[in-house]
């Protein structure tokens, strides 16, 4: 049964039944909506026209609309109108019970396949005729398969339920008890695993290995039929199902579906294209509140009424139910429900005539009282319809809570939080950086390796090389020519041993980088990360020692940090640093605090996203820091 995470094996078995009954088909056009939802147009015979979306991992069958497509269609949805626009749909298929549909489309002398994976996280490739993958939408390299352009789609040849000696086969070798063995082995899912040994009459703990595979697979074959030949889907409040699982729990929201294409339809509404519907017509907040309000009114009273119906009809059966509920409750005591099962359904006549079903778990059977009834065998009458008195009180109760809602004005909506984008990484952002206020990129190193690495390999002629000059600092590098070597210097010394030894102020240098070498004089040693710098210098006497770290959103959202003229210049919020006693972890911790108090959750959508204790703390000096001032 297909859920809001996805469809199910046998939800898809539906699908591709209903797709098959309307072969031959043809494709138009195909789009692609994001990076997970595709929609293909299909024409039929006799003009039919369908619309089939496709959600990755999650659904796939044909719906009344779809979104607007985007003006410039992605690369996979141009691929995929390149290879199948025009093309004849041989065939829809599914291997075995997997959530997989495979359309076999023909076009001009060339055979396609369109395999759509609907399991984890899905997938849509296009194959050739003999599987080998010609695209995929989401390339992926797996410990046991690779779907990658050029190698095999490799499918399951794996199928317990192709026959009945496959599946004997299956059981004698799986050591589960049966309900698991059905649900994982065979990809029937909980729900449909329990109704499978419901129907064979067997518990559903017993082990698979010692089951009988004949009921089993009847009622396997069964279950196929209705799916294939006589579905009649619902919807429940959190399913919806191609055909009716015996259940009398169900609460039925919707039923008398033409098709359970329409059904998933109407499951899924927030669809991309109710959206868009939705912002077209311009319906008001107040409008759409008011429609949910008024349908779940009437979901309350349909709840209501069935309840009061069964209460009716038990008392009406009174003496069946009463017989019903001594009978097993008797038998219950020396026979196991599966015992109790197989004489029930060998002696179809009397009262086991009006058994639908049982529910051992329950100790519970489903009676036929011209609906579904569930009558609990260990309660008496009066306490079986007590339980239907309890459903009437719940939902009349929920009912007023409703209209007592509606009686109440629409709460405003909260001011809408800005959309912000997030600053995508950047090859530079694994060294120390800022850019000035002139717009100039600055790096220093952040150990002896990246002081190494800034020189050799991105020093270039035009960059100026700046130092403190005091041991254990920052090679600094500034990209281009700038007007605010004051902040570059301030940048070195603030990332310098100065600032380690609790001193407020340094020297820095500069030179031309031809200036630079790593080649001693004869007898001389020069460390890793060190360099020797031969000629004049430029000097930048008692530069104070300063560092700020802002939460900067425009043009895109990210932590920044660098001399706080730099900063301010950039961030909506600014922390300034100097030299102090609380070490770099605290001090991060204590800034992030600060800019998200000054931030406030509610202002910016996805701020979380970019604001936390790494990006801070990237931008923390090494030793003791004090906090000297907030923006």
């Amino acid at each position: 049964m297909a859920t809001q995470t996805g469809m199910s094996g046998i939800d898809v078995k539906a699908i591709v039944a209903e797709l098959g009954a309307k072969l031959p088909l043809w494709v138009d056009k195909i789009y692609q909506f994001d990076s997970r939802t595709l929609g293909i147009r299909l024409n039929g015979e006799n003009h039919a026209k369908y619309l089939f979306l496709i959600e990755a991992g999650r659904r796939a069958h044909l719906v009344k609309g779809m979104p607007e497509p985007p003006k410039n269609p992605p690369p996979f949805a141009m691929l995929l109108r390149k290879y199948l626009s025009g093309g004849k749909v041989l065939s829809v298929r599914q291997q075995g019970l997997e959530r997989l549909i495979i359309l076999e489309i023909g076009k001009g002398s060339a055979t396609y396949r369109l395999i759509i994976e609907l399991y984890d996280d899905g997938n849509v490739v296009l194959a050739d005729a003999e599987n080998r993958i010609i695209r995929p939408l989401v390339s992926h390299r797996f410990k046991d398969r690779e779907v990658v352009a050029g190698v095999p789609y490799l499918l399951s040849e794996n199928d317990p339920t192709a026959s009945p000696e496959q599946f004997a086969s299956f059981l004698r070798n799986d050591d589960r008890d049966l309900v698991r063995a059905l649900a994982i082995g065979c990809m029937f899912g909980g729900t449909y695993a329990e109704y499978i040994c419901r129907m064979a009459g067997m518990e559903r703990s017993f082990p698979a290995k010692a089951a009988d595979p004949g009921p089993l697979y009847a009622a396997i074959r069964d279950l196929f039929d209705r799916v294939l030949h006589d579905r009649h889907p619902v919807l429940t409040e959190k399913n919806c199902e191609p055909v009716v699982a015996l259940d009398g729990e169900r609460n039925l929201v919707a039923g008398h579906f033409s098709s359970f294409n329409e059904a998933l339809d109407a499951f899924y509404p927030m669809t991309k294209a109710a959206v868009v519907k939705a912002q077209k017509e311009k319906i008001p907040k107040s409008e759409l509140i008011r429609r949910h309000q008024l349908a779940a009114v009437k979901k309350f009273d349909s709840k209501i009424d069935r309840a009061e119906r069964i209460v009716a009809a038990i008392y009406e059966n009174y003496p069946l139910v009463a017989d019903v509920i001594a009978t097993l409750s008797k038998e219950s005591a020396r026979r196991s429900w599966q015992e109790i099962a197989g004489i029930l359904k060998k002696n179809p006549v009397g009262m086991a005539a009006k058994i639908r079903s049982i529910h051992p778990e329950k100790a519970a059977v489903e009676l036929d009282l011209g609906e579904p009834v569930m009558i609990f065998v260990h309660d008496g009458v009066e306490q079986n319809a007590g339980r239907y008195y309890d459903e009437i009180k719940k939902y009349k109760r929920k009912k007023e809570g409703a209209l007592a809602a509606m009686a109440r004005p629409v709460a405003q909506r909260k001011a809408r939080q800005q959309e912000i984008t997030p600053l995508k990484k950047q090859w530079y952002h694994r060294f120390r950086w800022f850019f000035t206020s002139d717009g100039v990129l600055v790096l220093g190193g952040r150990d002896a390796g990246q002081n190494e690495e800034l020189v050799k390999k991105y020093m270039a002629g035009g960059d100026t090389f700046v130092h403190a000059d005091v041991h254990g600092a920052s090679v600094v590098i500034v990209k281009g020519k700038t007007d605010r070597m004051d902040e570059v210097a301030q940048f070195a010394a603030s990332f310098s041993g100065a600032w380690k030894s609790g001193h407020f102020s340094a020297d820095v240098f500069s030179a031309r980088p031809d200036q630079v070498s790593k080649t001693p004089e004869h007898g001389e040693y020069v460390a890793r990360g060190s360099f020797i710098v031969r000629g004049e210098r430029t000097y930048y006497r008692n530069i104070p020692l300063g560092v700020a770290i802002g939460l900067q959103i425009e043009p895109q959202a990210a932590v920044i940090g660098g001399p706080p003229s730099a900063v301010r210049e950039r961030a909506k919020i600014v922390v300034e640093l100097r030299p102090g006693q609380f070490e770099p972890n605290d001090v991060a911790k204590k800034v992030l605090r600060l800019i998200r108090e000054k931030t406030g959750d509610d202002e910016f959508k996805g701020i979380k996203s970019v604001l936390n204790s790494d990006a801070v703390a990237a931008f923390v000096p090494p030793g003791g820091s004090d906090i000297s001032g907030e923006v």
